[in-house]
């Protein structure tokens, strides 16, 4: 079992930065790829980004260019960083855990519990 915690959500202005972390308990992080999720009322999950154990990245078209995703396995942490960051980027974002790089949602059997950010225009 991977039990993951996420922090660092909050409410920003249009175009400002703010970095999602994501902690990891119960596994050591590195046997794990870590997918970035994010949802919002009524819709569903959708592909944020991704990385794999050997520090490959994978980005939804979205947020290519603008968002980072970066990892320190001594730490058991992942990282996610949102540059430039859009009214259309307020969501809930989550991370997620998983043997093998996934862009798909249904693939992840380990989930964080989510954390809000909302970008004001």
């Amino acid at each position: 079992q991977v039990q993951l915690v996420e922090s660092g959500g909050g409410l920003v202005q249009a175009g400002d930065s703010l970095r999602l972390s994501c902690t990891a308990s119960g596994r050591t992080l590195n046997n794990y790829a870590m997918g970035w999720f994010r949802q919002t009322p009524g819709k569903e999950r959708e592909f944020v980004g991704v990385i794999n154990r050997t520090g490959y990245t994978f980005y939804a078209d979205s947020v290519k260019g603008r968002f980072t995703i970066s990892r320190d396995n001594a730490k058991n942490t992942g990282f996610l960083q949102m540059n430039s960051l859009k009214p259309e980027d307020t969501a809930v974002y989550y991370c997620a855990a998983r043997e093998i790089i996934s862009t798909h949602a249904n693939d992840y059997a380990y989930w964080g519990q989510g954390t809000q950010v909302t970008v004001s225009s």
